[in-house]
């Protein structure tokens, strides 16, 4: 038995070494098997506050200020320990399922691994690289939504660039739900890793949330030289410390080199000892197969040789989603990718490539080759994007029907006038990215298949009425348009957007600031648009009950309605509107002068399938 738990704490000790050197890891099992407790020497413990941020995939805030932005988490606390609603917090673009719920929203992607939760993320560097021992996020409202932190080996501020850019998780959880808004300071136990760093990266899920989360402040604590920590500090040991680890897992290149198509030779002949697994229909096995992560069909290929044919054959291949990988995705992990994705129609590429990962000749390489049955692309917060690369989209996939550019805001704006050539779109995606007006005219002009557009904040466009305009008189079918902070659309535009645009179902005018209710444009919306389901009119101050009583008239079918800020609403009006529209399922009252926390708490007590928010601040 003794004998047993030596060997079992040697292999654990075996999976410690990740944060240590061999000599290291024995020396400290020798440690505890002769009872020392010697103190190691330890070097001062450095604190310091995010200094940058560098990229992040979304906000809620404006590119022109500092309000809701994601810039806010640089620097030292602005709000903690208050808790609330403040404009001088990061706050990310969306929360809830709801998003999920509109006719706009892509559909999920297969073989999506089970243990990948994020939505959005942010990346932080620190001053001074060091040996983290602990990190620190004061979240001031509606805490819960961070699911993993990351560590990078390479400094930002430094010229020297690591040949091989690593990260390594530090932490990582399933979505929580929160029981309290209140604010925290998060800090959950982290793992050793073997390299100092000043570059973190925190991916998010809001899906549990019941209202925007909002972060102040991060917090790196770590040591200058590496800590050799001794075995008995160490968290005790459990059997699920022996199962494999991302870090021991080969990288994506890796894998997909040796499941690609090297004859696999497993030393038997054909059709042995395999169980007549040979003899099900091939249809059967590619059905089982299709269950499997793309990690696991690239081990799997390895096994034998039957197996071999079956995960390398194309039809496996029509959804591949690579952004779960997008720490470990290189050109060399589309190489391998290339020869399978012959029938490829729907890729998600987003966040991967950047910081050398991914090159445009290694991403215009595998266009060429699996580019012209694919209808739909992903490549939010791409920044190896390049002109060419949009060149190469518009010229191999006339098929194209779906595109994400989101958070691609490196890219020229002369890039986006390849975006015209591709007349089969029906969803275009341009968040946050510097297309300019000539370019979406031109867009506009040539793609009148569109359904879904957005726009939102896309601050190089000088007059959204011109492309209002556009939109009735050539994009008839469009379903969604997202307007989010368009700074200078007027009535006018508004009013020839939603004369020409009769079937649209989904329209965002959030801080729109130069639209006003006394035009009249509110109303005539409500009695253009029938089929209405998500409404947003966020921060007008000036919608008034006029407004939502022609909402509750010629909307029954409205969903989603943001008023938040508006100071011109009564509470007679807010419940004819929540009696009218029966599949009303989100309702932001937030900051409405004239709703006061008891009337929200009346209302959601007589409509109980509604959820009514109203944030506060403390």
């Amino acid at each position: 038995m003794l004998t047993l738990l030596s060997m079992f704490y040697y292999i654990c000790l075996r999976r410690r070494s990740r944060s240590g050197t061999r000599g290291e890891a024995l020396n400290s099992r020798r440690a505890v098997e002769s009872g020392q407790r010697t103190a190691l020497p330890v070097s001062p413990e450095v604190e310091q506050y995010a200094k940058e941020v560098l990229d992040f995939s979304s906000h809620y805030g404006s590119e022109n200020s500092m309000s809701y932005t994601m810039w806010n988490l640089a620097g030292v606390p602005n709000v903690y320990p208050s808790s609330g609603d403040f404009t001088q917090t990061a706050v990310f673009r969306a929360y809830g399922t709801w998003w999920e719920q509109c006719a706009s929203a892509p559909p999920r992607f297969r073989r999506t691994p089970r243990g990948f939760h994020s939505q959005d993320y942010i990346e932080l560097a620190f001053e001074e690289p060091v040996y983290p021992m602990a990190v620190e996020v004061l979240e001031t409202y509606y805490p819960g939504a961070i699911v993993q932190i990351q560590a990078c080996n390479l400094n930002p501020f430094s010229q020297n660039t690591p040949a091989d850019v690593r990260w390594e998780v530090l932490w990582s959880a399933e979505p929580t739900k929160v029981l309290t808004p209140q604010a925290r300071q998060f800090s959950p136990a982290i793992r050793q890793i073997s390299f100092p760093t000043n570059l973190l990266r925190l991916e998010i899920n809001s899906s549990l949330q019941q209202y925007y989360t909002e972060l102040d402040a991060v917090i790196l604590r770590g040591l200058r030289e590496r800590p050799i920590l001794p075995l008995y500090k160490m968290p005790v040991i459990g059997v699920g410390d022996l199962s494999d680890s991302d870090e021991e897992l080969a990288d994506m290149a890796a894998a997909f080199r040796h499941g690609g198509d090297d004859e696999v030779d497993d030393g038997k002949p054909p059709n042995a000892g395999n169980g007549h697994f040979d003899r099900l229909p091939y249809e059967l096995i590619q059905l089982i197969l299709s269950h499997l992560t793309l990690r696991d069909l690239c081990r799997l290929a390895q096994s034998c040789k039957l197996l071999h044919q079956h995960c390398c054959d194309p039809l496996q291949y029509t959804q591949l989603s690579l952004q779960p990988y997008w720490a470990r995705l290189s050109d060399a992990s589309l190489g391998h990718l290339q020869s399978r994705c012959s029938l490829l129609q729907r890729l998600n590429l987003s966040w991967t490539g950047n910081r050398g990962a991914l090159t445009p000749s290694g991403f215009t390489s595998f266009m060429k080759a699996c580019g012209p049955s694919l209808v739909s692309l992903e490549l939010s917060c791409c920044h190896f994007l390049t002109e060419a690369c949009l060149e190469v989209i518009s010229q191999t996939c006339p098929g194209l029907q779906e595109l994400n550019l989101s958070s691609c805001d490196r890219l020229h704006p002369q890039a986006f006038t390849h975006i015209s050539k591709l007349t089969r779109l029906r969803r275009l995606v341009l968040y946050r990215t510097k297309i300019e007006q000539t370019a979406i005219l031109n867009i506009l002009t040539f793609c009148t298949e569109l359904r879904h557009l957005n726009l939102g904040s896309c601050v190089r466009i000088e007059d959204y009425d011109v492309v209002a305009s556009m939109l009735s008189s050539r994009c008839y079918s469009l379903r969604s348009v997202d307007l989010w902070r368009c700074r200078n659309l007027t009535d006018r535009g508004l009013a020839e957007l939603v004369s020409g645009c009769r079937m649209l179902e989904e329209l965002d005018l959030g801080w729109c600031p130069t639209l006003q209710s006394s035009s009249g444009c509110f109303q005539h919306l409500a009695r253009k648009l029938p089929r209405l389901r998500k409404l947003f009119l966020t921060a007008n101050r000036t919608v008034c009950d006029a407004d939502l009583e022609e909402l509750a008239a010629n909307c029954p079918s409205l969903q989603h309605l943001d008023i938040l800020g508006t100071r011109m609403v009564s509470p007679q009006a807010l419940k004819k509107l929540l009696q009218s529209c029966p599949k009303l399922l989100l309702l932001d009252v937030s900051f409405c002068s004239q709703l006061d926390n008891r009337i929200v708490q009346e209302l959601s007590a007589l409509f109980p399938k509604v959820a009514i928010k109203k944030s506060f601040t403390q």
